[in-house]
């Protein structure tokens, strides 16, 4: 066996194992990225847009009104009698 010979296996193996933990770490960082996703959409489902406090807001703050309404008619009629 040649020194030619020697030396081609021995790139040849050396090329095989890095390509082998090339292939190792690529298929880690996809995983992480779908993981990552995934947390993502599980998060925003935990949540409650802008929109959504606005619309409760105004819902409560419609209620408090009609509730202070309602007050100032029993005062109104406490004062009559």
């Amino acid at each position: 066996m040649e020194l030619d010979d020697i030396w081609n296996a021995a790139l040849t193996a050396l090329l095989g194992v890095v390509g082998f933990v090339l292939h190792g770490y690529t298929s880690e960082q996809k995983r992480i990225q779908i993981l990552l996703n995934r947390t993502r959409e599980e998060m925003a489902k935990e949540y409650i847009t802008k929109e959504e406090v606005q619309l409760d807001m105004n819902r409560i703050i419609d209620r408090l009104e009609r509730l202070d309404e309602k007050l100032d008619r029993l005062v109104a009629r406490q004062n009559l009698k």
